[in-house]
């Protein structure tokens, strides 16, 4: 049996896929106790050549799988590549990403050591060449090695990302609780996250940085403010959010999800503001297929991280959309004129604010 199994969904990413490969591959835990599951969604580019390559040249650890038709998500490839994994425990990447050389060494005697659900780690962005960001996505300074708890908002829920790629996990942990990527739709990794974490009792967090996340369309410097997300994103993004959702009221974890809503939500609006692939039918379907989810906020007592942004929101629960719309295209012009840095700090809630909506007490 392998040690780690390790899958990587792909889809046209031939520019990239090679440095992911090949820093799996050239890993110090040993490539001979790695199995690499290469799943591709049906590429119109050399990808699934270049995967079937690399089975060929280490054919007992290297799996290359093409599904017959285009899933347009993460989920179903990674669903496809949970069924080949063999490995004692589990870890993934996306494409165009890739991990640090002593990766999979220290996330594999992390969680041999704690005997551990799962372990998260830190991780840093790069530009679309690979070059790191000036610092990593969770302050090293602020966040040493810990157990997480979710009744614990003032560090678990900091560290306690949505992503699939910065983690490890006991894979007869993923089995016995039956948890696995949505399908179908955008999200996958944040539902298949938390809900290892909602059913998980023992669970790790490392502040070293284990995985290289590359924003191909941005530097630390310099980005493009358009997400050009779509309306099938958006709608996708709603019914996922709705799964998580559920899953967290169904554990009686609705105090942390606050916090994690709080998160999402100025993301979600901001992502619509700046999207450029919507037109005006579009973005009237999207806002009556969010609305539910941007009640919540009055529901949970949750506001945005701009006060200002309250009337935008007020307008969409009340169906006011036309309205909302054209709050919007005010918003998105006036964030061409803004910087990067300003315009991720948007989104984000600061700290101050949690503790605010910690003292707004909502009906369970």
């Amino acid at each position: 049996m392998f040690k780690i199994s390790v899958i990587v969904p792909i889809h046209n990413d031939a520019k990239y896929l090679k440095t992911c490969i090949d820093s799996i591959i050239n890993q110090t835990f040993g490539f001979e106790n790695i199995q690499l599951i290469l799943v591709d969604d049906f590429s119109d580019d050399s990808s699934y050549k270049i995967a079937q390559s690399y089975q060929t040249k280490y054919p007992d650890n290297v799996i290359a799988i093409q599904l017959p038709e285009n899933s347009g998500t993460g989920g179903i490839p990674r669903n496809r590549g949970l069924e080949h994994a063999t490995g004692k425990y589990l870890m993934f990447s996306d494409a165009d990403d890739f991990f640090e050389n002593d990766a999979f060494e220290v996330m594999y005697n992390t969680i041999v050591d704690k005997k551990a659900d799962f372990v998260t780690a830190n991780m840093i962005y790069t530009d679309f060449e690979g070059t790191r960001w000036p610092r990593p996505v969770f302050d090293i300074d602020r966040f040493d090695n810990f157990k997480l708890d979710i009744n614990d908002l003032d560090k678990t829920f900091y560290v306690m990302n949505s992503s699939m790629c910065n983690k490890i996990f006991d894979r007869d942990f993923i089995i016995k609780n039956d948890i696995k990527c949505l399908e179908n739709m955008p999200g996958e990794d944040t539902y298949f996250s938390m809900t290892a974490f909602l059913k998980s009792k023992n669970v790790y967090y490392i502040k070293d940085i284990i995985y290289c996340y590359r924003q191909r369309n941005s530097s630390f410097k310099t980005a493009s403010v358009s997400w050009n997300c779509s309306k099938t994103f958006f709608l996708g993004m709603s019914e996922a959010y709705k799964r998580v959702y559920d899953e967290f009221v169904a554990h009686n974890q609705v105090e942390f999800y606050r916090f994690l809503y709080a998160r999402n939500m100025t993301y979600l609006l901001y992502r619509f503001i700046d999207s450029s692939k919507l037109n005006e039918d579009d973005k009237l379907e999207v806002l009556q297929n969010l609305r539910w989810f941007f009640k919540l906020s009055h529901t949970l007592k949750v506001p945005p991280t701009q006060k200002s942004l309250s009337i935008l929101i007020t307008k969409i629960v009340n169906g006011e959309y036309n309205e909302a719309i054209n709050i919007c295209k005010i918003i998105a012009e006036m964030r061409t004129y803004m910087d990067i840095d300003v315009r991720h700090k948007m989104s984000k809630p600061y700290d101050d604010m949690y503790k605010e909506i910690l003292k707004k007490k909502i009906t369970k």
